[in-house]
């Protein structure tokens, strides 16, 4: 089929953004629209005496300024973390009020503290700006390193120590024991640089309030509008849930940070209903910088042992997550379970065990990021593996080789209790390998030292949990939320399909992907099918896209409906064949009759379903239309290997990426082309972390100083490659489509494989370790150093 399963089909939803026809919130202006501005912290820390807003009150196209006080008055609850956990002695974590406006005090940079609603965006800001807060500052604490340091200022009063959570996992004794009957040891201190989630659209909130109905419609750039909406109810609103409709149109990206509830989207709906009007947010970049959620931000040390032939024996850590200064909904998830289950990775180690403690800084609150902890254990382990390797003086690939989990292992449960679904970790490693002409690496690292240049190569390899399931094991291990997907097919009298789909699409290609499912399975034309999304009023319960969940989840509840559609289908063809339900085949588009020509298209019968004259009216109701809620049975984990080879200039410490090569095992693969296009998004944001990204507090104020894309650097396209990414052939049985995610895949590998490549450049010179990002300046001072020491 020409638009089916495993074709690169191009998008069909690309037309309207590339030719500005695409509708994100900004561009929704509703009949009276206001717009409203936030009064942010100014300071890091501080008690908050008194507020005046007298004079905004007063200033010209102002309609309404309220403060925290007005909230609450007004039935606003906090926001409220959506996983919370105990600590080791199973005493509940600390998690203060997340009020949606400063209360009391401000606990970090750019906290919301009160909010302006006028005429215009202008107005609003110019009244912001009279708003006056008398506030007494307090000592601020930066780093999750220094918060847990006996002294440090409080966060919070009633979280001793600013831990959030202390928290283990793992066998301990069995660890420690590994460790002391190993033959080698390597150990390593290193830091998750913070990152900002920098989506092309920033966050933006439309609210409108029905006063004859009494409810709300909220436009909202959302990854997950029905998660959105439930939290937001039962937590923060206390209102019923069908009160309250999301729409999320157009989203310009989202990688996590889209997820959680935000004061901004309770402000404009506390604005509408107090006003009668709707009221408009939308998020500068240096807004975005100080109120999106930011990411990553940990302090580790890890170990790993090793036996006298390279056997990993065992794995261990102890590291303190920086939280921010409130507990977002994924953001205790994210450095525990996400992170530290994933630390025995893909090879046979023996124990492992994790010693995770969660802090509060007074900084942006951080949640989850694409990858969301499972970068940060791959970086963890495949840094330790290039030690080990180094150490013992065995080849980086020889050694993963010898430490994988053998192909014909599977279902394998490592240490974790996790059971890994099939993979071929070597098949991989071999693609990338090949890719990258691994083999001639040594002849072009003489050539570049002729040139006065340094060349590196480095290998990371992966696997990591996506499409979440069964929803039951995340909700008894203290979860608020499920993972199931929903999605209803609608088949129209024409044969037209829309399907109503509770995935998200902000930039995965849904509308085209699932749609090749669709057109595959029903044997229907690829144009026929409409996917809808992002409309908690037409679609389903669903839980949204996050975690590399969509084709999983939401394409196994797509295959189910199309599966129900096809029963139904099958008893009006028998029916009017004057057959049996059990004796009709559908192929290529017909109900057949088996052992005959007798045959209906499947335009007749979505014909004849809403001709109701035809067929039993005791057995079916009329219509073809089915709604599937599907819960995945367990965990798919995609797995892969990248290949990163760089070269260095000595003299400015510049790193330049020569050649990008990656080899994956995602399933199924839907289409090709999108599959790639995920893959090399995730490389370039992995490649931020690695070289470039970094989110800086001044130490002592608490000020952030990496406000703007002056200070914030990202990749550009100059700064990569051509990326080349092969998959090997596989199907897991985890899912009706035979798929695993793909979306977070690129992130994960590629922070480990650059470092890997510029410490191996390095290493010739006694560079030993470097932490991310590796700039140009760190890398040229660990040079000179390394000069001036040798």
């Amino acid at each position: 089929m020409l638009h089916g399963i495993g074709k690169p089909v191009r998008r069909k939803e690309d037309f309207r953004f590339l030719t500005g026809r695409a509708q994100y919130v900004a561009d929704i202006e509703l009949p009276g629209q206001l717009h409203l501005v936030v009064c942010r912290a100014p300071v890091a820390h501080a008690a908050i005496n008194a507020i005046n807003t007298a004079a905004a009150k007063a200033s010209e196209g102002v309609h309404a300024v309220f403060t925290a006080e007005d909230l609450i008055a007004g039935g606003v609850k906090t926001i409220r973390c959506g996983w919370p956990y105990n600590n080791k002695d199973g005493s509940p974590m600390v998690e203060p009020d997340h009020y949606c406006l400063a209360h009391r005090k401000m606990v970090h940079f750019g906290e919301p503290v009160a909010a302006v609603v006028a005429e215009s965006k202008n107005l609003a800001a110019d009244a912001a700006e009279l708003i006056e807060i008398d506030y007494t500052e307090l000592p601020a604490v930066i780093g999750a390193g220094e918060a847990v340091k006996p002294g440090a200022p409080l966060v919070w009063d009633d979280a001793p120590g600013n831990l959030v959570c202390d928290w283990e996992i793992g066998d301990k004794d069995a660890t420690d024991a590994a460790f002391k009957r190993a033959a080698h040891v390597v150990s390593m201190d290193t830091v998750q640089n913070r990152l900002v989630p920098s989506s092309i659209e920033a966050r933006a909130v439309n609210a409108h309030y029905d006063v004859g109905k009494d409810d709300y419609t909220l436009y909202l750039s959302s990854q997950n509008p029905h998660l959105t909406r439930m939290v937001s109810c039962r937590n923060t609103l206390d209102i019923p849930e069908h009160k309250l409709r999301i729409i999320a149109p157009d989203v310009g990206g989202g990688f996590g940070m889209k997820s959680p509830p935000y004061a901004e989207d309770f402000l404009c709906l506390f604005g509408a209903k107090l006003t009668g009007r709707p009221v408009k947010w939308v998020s500068d970049r240096a807004e975005a910088f100080v109120s999106d959620s930011q990411a990553r931000d940990h302090v580790t040390h890890a170990e790993m042992a090793l036996d006298g032939h390279g056997k990993i024996l065992a794995v261990r850590d102890s590291h303190v997550a920086d939280l921010g200064a409130y507990v977002l909904p994924f953001a205790t998830v994210v450095p525990t379970i996400l992170y530290s289950t994933m630390l025995p990775s893909i090879y046979t180690v023996e124990a492992f065990y994790s010693d995770v403690k969660l802090a509060f800084t007074n900084t942006v609150p951080v949640d989850a990021y694409r990858g969301a902890g499972r970068p940060e254990a791959a970086y963890t382990v495949e840094r330790l593996v290039d030690l080990a390797a180094e150490k013992l003086g065995i080849g980086p690939v020889e050694l993963r080789r010898r430490n994988f989990i053998p192909t014909d292992a599977f279902p394998y449960e490592t240490v974790a209790g996790i059971i890994y679904d099939q993979s071929d970790y070597h098949q991989c490693l071999d693609i990338a390998l090949a890719a990258s002409d691994f083999a001639g690496f040594e002849a072009r690292r003489e050539a570049a030292k002729a040139r006065g240049k340094l060349r590196g190569i480095g290998i990371s390899t992966y696997t990591e949990h996506t499409g979440n399931g069964p929803s039951a094991m995340q909700v008894n291990a203290g979860c608020l939320m499920a993972f199931y997907e929903s999605t209803t097919i609608r088949v129209n009298p024409d044969a037209t399909v829309a399907v109503l789909s509770g995935a998200h699409s902000h930039g995965q290609g849904h509308e085209t992907s699932f749609a090749q499912v669709v057109a595959e399975k029903l044997n229907v034309p690829f144009e026929d099918v409409d996917i809808v999304h992002g409309d908690t009023a037409k679609i389903p319960h669903a839980v949204g896209t996050f975690a590399s969940r969509s084709m999983v989840t939401g394409g196994g509840a797509i295959c189910i409906g199309i599966d129900k559609i096809g029963a139904k289908g099958k008893i009006i063809a028998a029916h009017v064949l004057e057959s049996t339900p059990e004796e009709i085949d559908y192929i290529d588009g017909f109900f057949k009759v088996k052992d005959s020509d007798r045959l209906l298209s499947f335009k007749d019968v979505a014909h004849l379903a809403y001709l109701p004259g035809n067929y039993p009216i005791d057995v079916l109701e009329p219509g073809l239309e089915e709604t599937t809620f599907y819960d995945p049975p367990a965990f798919t984990f995609p797995a892969g290997a990248h290949v990163v080879e760089v070269e260095i200039d000595p003299e400015t410490g510049s790193v330049d990426i020569i050649t990008y090569s990656v080899g994956d095992d995602f399933g199924v693969i839907i289409n090709p082309m999108i599959v790639d296009g995920q893959t090399h998004g995730g490389v370039a944001q992995g490649v931020g972390q690695a070289l470039m990204e970094d989110t800086i507090y001044d130490k002592d104020s608490g000020q952030l100083i990496s406000g703007t894309f002056l200070d914030y650097c990202m990749p550009r396209a100059d700064d990569l490659p051509m990326i080349t990414v092969e998959a090997i052939d596989n199907v897991t049985d985890r899912n009706p489509l035979g798929c695993k995610g793909a979306g977070e895949a690129g992130t994960i590998g590629a922070p480990a494989a650059v470092m890997n490549a510029v410490l191996g450049a390095l290493r010739p010179l006694g560079v030993k370790d470097l932490t991310m990002p590796a700039t140009s300046q760190k890398i040229w001072a660990a040079i000179e150093n390394a000069r001036n020491t040798s």
